[in-house]
């Protein structure tokens, strides 16, 4: 038999059953006082984040000369005052395929800025026919122009160089594309501050401001400018990419905070305002936000280091532990984690979104309900992350095991990765992705049933066997392409042998703690996959059973039972799951 495998399945079983324990000037939109403090804006970090598609289709260089006409066609097509338009009529109006019409409805669903629209709300198999607003619409494609800040070099580059190999043998793979060689060793940078890509993000929004608000105003008779006006109603579509508010604080609606829309009667409809009137002020708004921006990065720059600005050193981490080392990026940032174990549970993770960054040798435990979720630049981890109700992007990673249950996963140049998903959508993969597998969603613990009814992920439903593959190059990254490269597609995922997979057992953090109710994995495997883990299972229990029915006296017994004592020992240090066992043992 395979003493490798034996010796993984008992580790498995072990593993489970081991377990311990400044002063700012305000906004020009908001006076400042003692008992009110200043409101800025922001980009919603969503759309731009996991609301890019590289279908060449859908991104328009023109500004919005070519979407007005397309908007009105699609105002045509939709359905009565509600502007819906369904995959139908995205897929005639851009001559795309019905399966990326249905891909372009289910990511914007994915970053919407209502959490009550139909589209978010709607059972996976309805999302297509219940369609998105031409407004929201509108936003969404406007923004697939836009160009991610590219990522810096990492502030430690001896220690990314331990980590990550100078060459591999996927760096002849499309040698004429050089630029290609460049994104690849983009994940062994650091990925851009938050700072950094609000700023981007609203120099972008300010440059554009002009374009977005014409795809959402309406013409009145007149010449110029002053011919575009704008509804109170089409404003707070623009909601999908910016909000006032701070964090922490619930976000506040644009309309509310518009000083031409603050006082309307909530009975009678607001008088649409000129679209010029709107522009301005959102300019000067935006204008201080960067200004505060720029202030904030310079006072950190000169002043005194806080502790909440430092780098933590992130050491072997047990649950109990975890509030006391946030990461340098903040409580919902996990950043730097090497040859370590590392657990948040519900109660350690402040908002909905939790970025795992430039972690390496490490299992990662990610046991909450979130609403987004990344992982960015690791390399030879295990990374668990419990339930994602909006989307997972997964980014310049390079032999990771993602284990998923989520609405949706996205997949961007990674390579020699294994992804177990439970996932209600067809997973996406983007830009220049190598030897990637996919198999059915392998854990479960205590509390994993809760969190997918509260986040909206439906167990009965998984799409990891379906992944959709895009371009292979990514054009919202900054960076120049030979000609003709962005038809290329990405090279797909195959599916794990059955005969390979196996179970992924999570220790029980949650002991002491709150518990749940499930006992087992929610999504149900496929035939090939149940059936080759009974006949694993089987095969462990006749092994258990051979070995203690053999006939031997007391001394040959020792030496068989010190030999397999040795050939396990070595296993553990060899795949590295002994790190493991010190972290679950406290060492």
């Amino acid at each position: 038999f395979d003493l490798s495998h034996f010796l993984n399945l008992i580790f498995r079983q072990f593993t489970h059953k081991a377990m311990p324990e400044s002063d700012e000037q305000p906004p020009p939109s908001t006076p400042s006082t003692a008992s009110t403090p200043p409101v800025y804006i922001h980009p919603r970090r969503e759309p731009f984040e996991h609301g890019l598609l590289p279908i060449p289709k859908l991104i328009f260089t023109d500004g919005a000369q070519t979407l007005i006409p397309i908007r009105d066609k699609l105002l045509s097509l939709s359905s009565g005052s509600t502007h819906r338009v369904n995959f139908e009529a995205i897929a005639e109006a851009f001559q795309i395929s019905h399966d990326h019409a249905h891909l372009v409805i289910e990511t914007i669903a994915s970053v919407l800025h209502s959490d009550s629209d139909p589209s978010v709300t709607a059972k996976p198999s309805e999302i297509g026919s219940i369609g998105v607003n031409v407004f929201d619409l509108m936003m969404f494609l406007y923004i697939q122009s836009y160009k991610r800040l590219l990522p810096k070099g990492h502030k430690d580059s001896a220690a990314v160089a331990d980590v990550w190999p100078s060459t591999s043998a996927f760096d002849g793979f499309l040698s004429a594309l050089s630029p290609l060689q460049l994104v690849r060793s983009n994940s062994r940078r650091s990925m851009p501050s938050q700072a950094d890509e609000e700023a981007h993000q609203l120099s972008y929004l300010q440059k554009h401001l002009g374009n977005i608000l014409s795809l959402l105003a309406e013409s009145v008779e007149g010449d110029g400018e002053e011919s575009l006006v704008l509804s109170m109603e089409k404003l707070e579509h623009l909601g999908f990419l910016i909000y006032f508010g701070e964090k922490g604080s619930e976000r506040i609606p644009l309309s509310q905070n518009a000083p031409f829309f603050a006082n309307s009667d909530p009975e009678m409809p607001a008088v649409p305002v000129p679209a010029a009137q709107v522009h301005d002020w959102l300019v000067e708004n935006i204008a201080s936000a960067l200004t505060r921006i720029t202030e904030r990065a310079s006072a950190k720059e000169n002043g005194p280091t806080s502790a909440s600005d430092q780098d933590v050193p992130m050491a072997d981490i047990s649950a109990s532990s975890v509030k006391s080392s946030p990461g340098p990026r903040g409580p919902s940032s996990i950043e730097g984690i090497s040859k370590s174990s590392y657990v948040r549970l519900p109660n350690d993770i402040k908002g909905s979104s939790v970025k795992v960054i430039n972690c390496h040798e490490s299992v990662i435990y990610i046991l909450a309900p979130l609403k987004y979720a990344t992982v960015y630049g690791c390399s030879d981890a295990t990374i668990v992350l419990g339930a994602v109700g909006k989307a997972v992007r997964i980014e310049h990673c390079e032999r990771v095991h993602v284990i998923a249950a989520a609405k949706r996963i996205c997949i961007a140049n990674c390579r020699e990765c294994i992804f177990f998903l439970g996932v209600n959508q067809t997973p996406l993969l983007v830009g220049d992705n190598h030897k990637l597998q996919v198999a059915p969603y392998n854990t479960f613990y205590s509390l994993l049933e809760e969190h997918l009814k509260q986040v909206g992920v439906d167990p009965t439903i998984n799409r990891w066997d379906a992944p959709v593959a895009l371009g292979v190059v990514d054009p919202h990254d900054s960076l120049s392409h030979p000609a003709g490269v962005s038809e290329v597609q990405t090279e797909s995922a195959s599916p794990v042998d059955p005969d390979q997979f196996t179970n992924f057992l999570i220790p029980n953090w949650f002991e002491g703690q709150q518990s749940g109710s499930t006992k087992d994995n929610p999504f149900p495997l496929p035939e090939a996959y149940l059936a080759s883990q009974q006949r694993n299972l089987k095969n462990l229990e006749e092994t258990k059973n051979s070995l203690k029915d053999i006939d031997l006296d007391e001394s040959r017994k020792r030496e068989v039972a010190a030999a397999l004592h040795v050939c396990f020992k070595d296993w553990l240090y060899a795949s590295g799951n002994i790190r493991q066992l010190y972290c679950l043992q406290g060492e």
